[in-house]
This record gives structure tokens, sequence and C-alpha cells, in this order.
């Protein structure tokens, strides 16, 4: 009997591969075992982004809070420390956007938790 290759589904995983490399430079873009290399080494980059990414938004925020607290007459820290004594449930993503784009709201929460 003879051997069976299952071309179709072979096919059709090659060609997930190639289409997930569209794009990439020279022959990984369109040479399947070159291609599958960068795709992989792509998903894990992409995976350990997604996690980077939080961090360095998080330190970015932090960032934008203690220039814009500085600028106020105090620190991110003593800022930090002062909210959370006076139950003021705002966080870093939304302190960094008023500080960045409402600088007279920010100091007005500067002011009342002072």
């Amino acid at each position: 009997m003879p051997r069976a290759t299952n071309s179709v589904a072979s096919r059709k995983r090659r060609k997930k591969v190639i289409k997930a490399a569209k794009g990439y430079f020279g022959a990984r873009s369109n040479v399947y075992t070159v291609a599958k290399n960068a795709v992989e080494k792509g998903l894990q980059y992409a995976y350990r982004d997604r996690k980077n990414k939080k961090r360095e938004f998080r330190s970015l925020w932090i960032t934008r809070i203690n220039a814009a607290a500085r600028a106020e007459g105090t620190t991110y820290s003593r800022l930090m420390c002062q909210l959370a004594e006076n139950n003021v449930a705002l966080n870093r993503k939304v302190l960094a956007d008023l500080a960045m784009n409402h600088p007279d709201a920010f100091s007005a929460i500067v002011k009342a938790v002072k």
C-alpha cells in the first residue's frame, strides 16, 4: 500500500506560516523553513512584549505624575501617600492623563489632598 502524505493538510499548514511571515525581509517571507523560524521567534517576542508593554506604560505614567507633582511643590511618593490616606481612588493612568491634558484638574487634586 502506498504511503499517504496528506498533502492537503501539509499545504494548508505551510500556507498558514507563509501568510504569517508576509512582509518579512528576504527569504523569511517565502521559504517555508526560514519563515517558520522567523514566525516562531516573532510570536515569542510578541508574548514577551505584551508583558513588557504594561511595565513600560506604568513607568511612563509614574514619570509624568512625578514631573507634574514637582511642579506643584511635592514629589510622586508623597503625592501617592496622600492620595491613599485621603481615600482618593485614582489610578496612575488617570493621574498621568490629568497631569498631561488637564493640569488645572491635576493641581486641584494635589491641593485637595495636601
